[in-house]
């Protein structure tokens, strides 16, 4: 399971559309309707926040609005309720280390992509976080 930090424009069709699935994963893990990935490192920043449920909801809205963007057809109906949410800090090494992971798989399965990223200096983030200095997040694993 990969949550990104990094905006969902970053991410090829492929990477869009597994980041899709895999946040609702992590929707049914934070709402406890299935058993499996409960402990799994991404969601202790979800975990963390007051209203779990409504900081991964409000991620996927922006990755559906992503997705809106390229003409895909994702069902929002999916997302369900959710508020305004305060930020969840995402530290400066965490956004490198995401940024070299995505190039890695760019590099293999969209080059456009990849020289987009490569050649991008100052990351935009997805909508829910907030910059912060630090290394990398204690969750990731590496």
């Amino acid at each position: 399971m990969r949550i990104w930090s990094l905006h969902p424009k970053y991410l090829d069709s492929k990477g869009l559309v597994a980041l899709w699935r895999e946040t609702l994963l992590a929707k049914h893990v934070l709402e406890g309707t299935t058993k499996g990935y409960r402990n799994h490192p991404q969601l202790q920043r979800f975990k963390a926040t007051q209203h779990p449920v409504n900081h991964i909801n409000s991620y996927l809205l922006a990755v559906l609005e992503e997705a809106k963007q390229r003409k895909y057809q994702f069902d929002e109906s999916k997302i369900g309720l959710y508020m305004d949410v305060k930020y969840i800090p995402v530290t400066t090494g965490q956004v490198v280390y995401e940024k070299n992971h995505l190039l890695e798989k760019l590099r293999i399965r969209d080059l456009a992509k990849y020289h987009m990223l490569n050649e991008t200096r100052d990351i935009v983030l997805h909508p829910l976080f907030n910059l912060i200095e630090g290394d990398v997040e204690v969750w990731e694993i590496q």
